[in-house]
């Protein structure tokens, strides 16, 4: 074997042999046919892409036998003399102008040029980083390069054009070399390996194309490298991605899916696993944006690596495939984006692993930004129907909306954030983290003069022994308390569950949103001071049978009940008649992942809603706001809605008969009723799975009915122009329906 460098003893020896340069090879060759060799050219392009090696081509194609040919024959003396391991010839002279660019050099060139070949047709000098010529040297070769004699050509070599001084280049023929195309040079360096006889993995050769970086001489280097170090199984990948630096697949599988997944705890042990490792934490930054380049590419362009966009091993291209395909667009967008400037800040940083960690939190956390980026970023998680969370009852990361959104009071003191991830548990951090509450629950409106209510004792769980009898309590309260879950059954669904059969008197209405804590398990505050007793409500009868529990939601779809708002705004652009009716008198009330079911407070508005075409726009625009096509189905639901015909649940439910957020009304101080002879034991209030009936509630007596106002005459009921309440310029008849509902006038028909 020999020790010659790689590069050396593959050296192209015809313009057939160079590759990646036709657009330069093709014209020359073309030129010699047709014998229009011009007296001077100018070869400029990268380092290592064939400008010297196409030179030496050329000097052997015009001073062959039988040339001038684009062939060369390889058998005359000059041929011979210039083939690969050639001892060279003495009529074509290569001159480094690095060292030998001062004007004292030119002169001698200049001198010597005049005197005719040995024994070739012409005498070629090839002036190699031509731009080191220095300004006098090349006004002192600027005669003899205009009016050459005919046996002498000239071909300057050099990186950067630009610098030959323009009285020069313009006496030239400028052809620019290129590097050469990735999968050009991986075919080539394939056939490299294939003579030297030594195998090489898949995943090999396009590291090696990657620190070549189009250099065809700079890859035969470092290929050169890699075989020299290869063992009996040939040149492998480990071996490559800890010999060239580079980092491994999997350390970027890892961190991309945590990015993915919005693990956090994963992406930090990736890079404590770079640091430890002693990767360049810098490489290990450009690694990662070059995946996340091939990712958008793969997002965008689904067969990029048919069409040679990408330049990977087939299982690569999977893999990365799958990655695209868990990140939204403007995700992969923004998560580049901020990859780019942190290596543009790594530069010359004190604390790389401090940048690095800071990249990965950027990239993690879109909700911690304003921007349009992160923006988009968080509406891709969302329409993917992503929750990213840390696992357990952590915070959520993602939109957590205020207390007043959901103009609520604060959830009380010690009630602990049930576990799980998601808007629902968003809600809940957001009412524990606000100061004291009551438990007037969601509907609660806040402000509201409630007399405190003395504690009430908290009642035996179902199926439990009934409790000796307490004292009497000193009033009668206006809630039932809240009876405890059954053994054996769940302590409470999940934040964010999909709403199912309830209890009557439980506090939530059938198929209504879901809670963040159990009904009815805010404890009312401790009185501070006697309060007139209000009514007693009795408690409402449980249901006979318990009905069975609707089927959760598809996971990582859309919730419907989420999306509601952003739905009556999407119907609201397209008819404007159609979103009153949903928002007033509509809500959802069940979906199976196919069919969204929508309940009306009535069957009059639910006629309205399917005769009217209401049901095609709401299609329409679940179709085009959101990319679904879910099936509608309208059904009555009278404990819904903004009526307020259902029986108010209990203060600590947090859901009154008024829908969800409706503020229930304070309940009003009833006059003094006489003592109960003797108490009554607090009876179990079970659910529909307690295993026995409920005894009947006791009878309540009815307070005295409120005296009738006394009738007004309808001269007292007109205004005075005076009246400081009387508002004129209020809306009404055509202006009012033009405003609300957007109405225009078609045709006026007068009655007289």
């Amino acid at each position: 074997m020999s020790s010659l460098a790689l590069y050396r003893r593959y050296r192209p020896e015809s313009f057939a042999e160079v590759i990646g340069q036709e657009h330069v090879t093709d014209p020359l060759q073309q030129a010699l046919r047709n014998n229009r060799v011009n007296h001077a050219y100018l070869f400029s392009g990268p380092r290592g892409c064939g400008k010297t090696t196409s030179a030496r081509i050329l000097a052997r194609c015009l001073n062959c036998e039988q040339g001038p040919t684009p062939t060369p024959c390889g058998e005359c003396q000059s041929c011979r003399d210039l083939a690969r391991n050639g001892p060279g010839s003495i009529d074509v002279i290569e001159i480094d102008a690095a060292s030998h660019g001062g004007v004292d050099d030119a002169r001698d060139l200049r001198e010597k040029a005049f005197f005719g070949p040995a024994s070739s047709r012409y005498k070629i000098y090839i002036i190699d980083e031509a731009h080191m010529v220095t300004s006098a040297g090349f006004n002192a070769l600027l005669k003899v390069v205009e009016e050459p004699p005919e046996h002498l050509k000239f071909i300057f070599a050099t990186t950067e054009p630009e610098k030959v001084i323009g009285t020069i280049r313009s006496r030239t023929h400028h052809y620019p070399f290129r590097l050469v195309p990735p999968g050009t040079l991986r075919e080539y360096l394939g056939e490299v390996c294939g003579h030297e006889g030594i195998p090489v993995e898949d995943g090999v050769l396009p590291l090696v194309v990657r620190a070549g970086a189009g250099s065809v001489r700079d890859s035969m280097s470092v290929m050169d490298q890699l075989l020299a170090g290869a063992g009996e199984a040939g040149v492998t990948y480990a071996m490559a991605t800890s010999l060239l630096g580079y980092t491994d697949g999997s350390l970027l599988d890892s961190v991309v899916e945590a990015f993915a997944s919005g693990d956090g705890a994963a992406a930090f042990e990736v890079v404590d696993r770079v640091i430890e490792g002693g990767n360049d934490p810098r490489r290990f930054v450009a690694d990662l944006l070059e995946r996340l380049r091939d990712l958008v590419i793969l997002a965008a362009v689904p067969d990029a690596a048919e069409k040679g966009l990408i330049d990977a091993p087939a299982d690569v291209v999977e893999r990365m495939q799958a990655q695209a395909g868990v990140f939204g667009a403007a995700e992969l967008s923004r998560a580049a984006d901020l990859v780019n400037e942190g290596l543009t800040e790594m530069r010359g940083a004190t604390s790389p692993r401090l940048q690095l960690e800071l990249i990965c939190a950027r990239v993690m956390l879109p909700a911690a930004y304003g921007d349009e980026r992160s923006v988009m970023a968080r509406l891709d998680r969302i329409e993917r129907g992503v929750n990213f969370s840390g696992g357990g009852g952590g915070p959520v990361m993602g939109y957590v909306p205020g207390p007043e959104v959901h103009g609520a009071a604060p959830m009380p003191a010690g009630q602990a954030v049930p576990p799980g991830s998601g808007p629902a548990a968003a809600r809940a951090a957001v009412r524990g983290a606000g100061p004291g509450g009551g438990g007037s629950g969601v509907g609660a409106a806040p402000g509201a003069g409630v007399a405190p209510e003395p504690a009430v004792p908290a009642a035996p769980a179902a199926g439990a022994p009934p409790a000796a009898p307490a004292a009497p309590p000193a009033a009668a309260q206006p809630q039932a308390p809240a009876a405890s879950p059954p053994a054996g059954a769940p302590a409470g669904a999940a934040p964010g569950a999909w709403p199912t059969a309830t209890a009557a008197g439980s506090g939530r209405r059938p198929g209504g949103w879901p809670t963040t804590a159990p009904a009815g398990g805010g404890q009312p505050p401790a009185p501070s001071a006697p309060a007139p007793a209000p009514v007693p409500t009795p408690a409402a009868a449980p249901a006979a049978a318990a009905p069975t529990p609707a089927a959760a939601p598809p996971s990582g779809g859309p919730d419907p009940r989420m999306l509601w708002p952003n739905i009556l705004e999407a119907v609201k652009n397209r008819r404007r008649f159609t979103w009153i009716l949903l928002s007033q008198n509509a809500q959802v009330t069940g979906f199976d992942g196919t069919t969204l079911q929508i309940g009306f407070v009535n069957a009059g508005a639910r006629d309205n809603f399917a005769s009217s075409g209401s049901e095609e726009v709401l299609r329409q625009a679940l179709s085009e706001q959101f990319n679904v096509q879910w099936k509608i189905e309208a059904i009555v639901d009278a404990s819904g809605g903004s009526g307020g015909s259902a029986p108010s649940a209990p203060a600590g439910s947090g859901f009154g008969g008024g829908g969800y957020g409706a503020a229930p009304a304070a309940p009003r101080p009833a006059p003094q009723q006489p003592p109960a002879p003797a108490p009554r034991p607090a009876a179990p209030q079970g659910g529909p799975s307690a295993g026995h009936a409920p005894a009947a509630p006791a009878p309540v007596p009815t307070p005295p009915p409120a005296p009738e106002p006394p009738p007004v005459a309808p001269e007292d009921d007109i205004p005075e122009d005076d009246d400081p309440d009387l508002d004129e310029s209020a809306l009404s008849g055509h202006d009012l329906i033009v405003r609300e509902l957007g109405a225009t006038v078609v045709e006026e028909f007068s009655n007289e």
